[in-house]
């Protein structure tokens, strides 16, 4: 009987031991990861001026196919949001207005306004700045020019009424700049937080122990030299075929902007946040797969031939980036 005593409190010693070796192994996991991650914000930068009524009127605008040429095209067509969608269309590239494709991949407007600038060139500054864009782009919205957008919004009653609302201050109410930041308010809404928010900030079983394997190899790669902060990446531009050349060298990237050849092939560091549904990937749209991605990054940029198993324990952290409303 008391063999059989000593053993069980032996077992229980142990199984404590063991249950806190574990615990105190994950806090010194989180508190790594806290190095070169955050947590999302609450808000995005400029959200202090956003009001109900412009939110509302910025979704109403988002979602309407009247701001293009022949009322086919809204910034959602590109963008979508209903039905599980992660803020993007996923097609390699997308076609606007007129059936014509786009020479680049639609990136995801979920949680872009913490980025430090917009589109694959960073050409835009912000939200208010992108916004503008798509609108008088020949082959997305292709509308002539702002006059032409602004008479044809203000053909719509509904509209008259809502800017005025929302723009209380400004004298005309309705313009092309307030159009954009009618958009850009409700963009900054657009807040995903995940298990690795929660993960974060302290909850020890928000990943399980294999999403814990992918975090420490993501980190382990050296993943997190580019892709980190709060969206694990948007925040800084990079050679893209930093170790290996990128097949498709027919567009140079930030090039075409700066006209600088340091900046050939130059691209801005996609953010990671749902990044399991935004697929297919890369600026030109050709890797149609997250485990594609994944390898060819490794090899494109760390000049590392990932085994299967790394790429796996990858992926399996790069799904804790989902947000957990679009989780499957």
């Amino acid at each position: 009987m008391k063999i059989v005593i000593y053993l069980l409190v032996t077992s229980v010693f142990f199984s404590v031991n063991a249950y806190a070796a574990e615990a105190d192994e994950v806090d010194r996991l989180i508190k790594r990861a806290l190095r070169y991650f955050e947590p999302l914000p609450e808000t995005m930068p400029g959200s202090e001026k956003d009001t109900a009524e412009r939110i509302a009127l910025g979704k109403k605008l988002f979602f309407d196919k009247r701001l293009s040429i022949n009322d086919s095209q809204s910034c959602a067509s590109c963008h979508r949001l209903e039905d599980g969608f992660a803020g993007v269309d996923n097609l390699p590239t997308s076609p606007g207005a007129r059936g014509e494709l786009g020479s680049r991949n639609s990136p995801t407007v979920l949680n872009a306004g913490w980025q430090d600038s917009q589109f694959w060139d960073g050409r835009a500054e912000d939200l208010v700045e992108q916004a503008k864009g798509p609108i008088l782009n020949p082959i997305e919205m292709g509308m002539p020019d702002e006059k032409t957008v602004v008479k044809k919004i203000q053909g719509i009653a509904e509209y008259r009424s809502a800017f005025d609302i929302a723009f209380p201050d400004s004298r005309p109410a309705l313009t092309y700049q307030n159009i954009a930041e009618a958009i850009a308010a409700f963009e900054r809404t657009l807040r995903t937080p995940s298990r690795f928010d929660d993960f974060l900030n302290g909850d020890k079983q928000a990943l399980t122990q294999a999403e814990q394997q992918g975090l420490q190899t993501f980190i382990k790669l050296d993943c997190s030299q580019c892709h980190d902060g709060g969206l694990l990446g948007g925040s800084s531009f990079e050679y893209l075929g930093k170790k290996n050349p990128y097949k498709n060298q027919s567009d140079q990237g930030l090039y075409q902007v700066s006209k600088d050849d340091n900046d050939r092939m130059m691209f801005k560091v996609a953010p990671l946040r749902n990044v399991a549904l935004t697929g297919p990937y890369f600026h030109d749209g050709k890797i149609a797969t997250l485990a594609e991605a994944v390898r060819a990054m490794g090899w494109l940029q760390l000049d590392v031939k990932l085994s299967d198993q790394q790429v796996d324990e990858v992926i399996g952290f790069l799904k804790t980036l989902t947000d957990r409303n679009r989780e499957k």
